[in-house]
């Protein structure tokens, strides 16, 4: 996931929760914002929760992920001439 987000521009910001002090209780967290245990890894754009690596893909292959990062600010607009 962070290869494809890196191929199309972004920069992405990976926490391993397995490796923050923290990690168990920013899981919890995240689980009581989406109602269930998070499938990983659990993608945010522009501070959005977007889903797991199957809707990230989803909107790749149907063109709606790069418009999505660019709202959001993670990637630059590039004019195509």
């Amino acid at each position: 996931m962070t290869s494809l987000l890196r191929d199309l521009g972004a920069n992405p910001t990976v926490v391993e929760l397995d490796e923050e002090p923290r990690g168990k209780e920013m899981e919890k967290a995240l689980a009581r914002l989406i109602g269930r245990n998070p499938a990983v890894p659990a993608v945010f754009i522009g501070g959005r929760l977007v889903g797991c690596t199957d809707k990230v893909m989803s909107l790749h292959l149907s063109g709606k992920l790069v418009p999505l990062l660019r709202h959001a600010g993670d990637v630059e607009t590039k004019e195509i001439m």
